[in-house]
């Protein structure tokens, strides 16, 4: 499911994420709300709350009853900090991104600390899948948001290349990491949202192919031979099938990317 950020008021979103004080309903255009009761509840509070509750479930929804909930007081009481939970989806995708890392070793040089940026903002989002429901192609535009792509520009002008270049390198290397986690966090919930193993639901598959497509292999010879090796090569502990494949192309994409970068860097610097 694909849900879009910034859908809520844009005054009072932009003005929690960057300055943390909500601008007032009546100056941003719209109604005042009356003040909740005084409760020991703040805005971070609320906004790690419902983090908690996107992790714990992250193919449902966070509603603020659920936020509400885990604090122990009304949804009402949220009110007097969010305006609501199209903001707060805001927040919440804005504040988890202020887990990961400024800075990475540069000492090794600037292929080792982007395939550390990589991975590290790999396993955030195998950490907190429900993030990747939120659509990239509207931003939140908030400051840890920015910070993931701040960091990467960092590390990459260490190359040399132009800033022309460096644009289609870092949304090649930032969608590749995106993709690739969707693939793996999919596959780590499938079970759940379907009812159904992985190892079910290949194996019945499987054995219907076989019977409906018995020329499978002849028909599709190049897929068998890309597929051989999988077959033969153990699975890490705990992986499924496609949570294996996806931690297997995440090694050799990267690496072939950035192969990429380094002849582009050598052939026009």
């Amino acid at each position: 499911m694909t849900v879009f950020a910034g859908q809520g008021d844009a005054a009072r979103s932009m003005a929690l994420l960057w300055g943390g004080q909500d601008i007032p309903a009546a100056q941003a255009g719209g109604r005042r709300r009356a003040p909740g009761p005084k409760r020991a509840l703040n805005i971070d509070v609320i906004v790690e709350a419902a983090i908690a509750a996107a992790d714990a479930d992250p193919m449902t929804a966070v509603s603020l009853r659920a936020v509400a909930d885990r604090l122990g007081c009304t949804s009402m009481a949220l009110y007097t900090y969010v305006p609501g939970k199209a903001e707060l989806l805001d927040l919440m995708y804005d504040r988890a991104h202020a887990e990961l890392s400024a800075h990475h070793d540069l000492s090794a040089g600037w292929r080792a600390a982007v395939t550390s940026w990589a991975g590290e903002l790999r396993s955030f989002y195998l950490r907190h899948p429900w993030v990747l429901q939120v659509s990239h192609a509207r931003p939140v535009l908030g400051p840890h948001e920015q910070a993931v792509m701040e960091t990467l520009a960092g590390i990459v002008f260490r190359t040399g290349l132009p800033a022309a270049t460096l644009r289609g390198i870092v949304a090649a290397l930032f969608h590749f990491v995106r993709g690739n986690a969707q693939a793996a966090a999919e596959s780590r919930i499938a079970a759940a949202a379907t009812g159904m193993s992985d190892e079910e639901w290949w194996a019945g598959r499987s054995a219907l192919l076989g019977r409906l497509a018995p020329d499978f292999a002849e028909r599709f010879p190049m897929s068998i031979r890309l597929s051989a090796r999988e077959r033969d090569a153990p699975r890490r502990d705990g992986a499924t099938y496609v949570e294996d494949q996806a931690d297997e192309a995440f090694a050799t994409g990267l690496a072939v990317l950035l192969e990429g970068v380094d002849a582009t860097r050598k052939t026009r610097v």
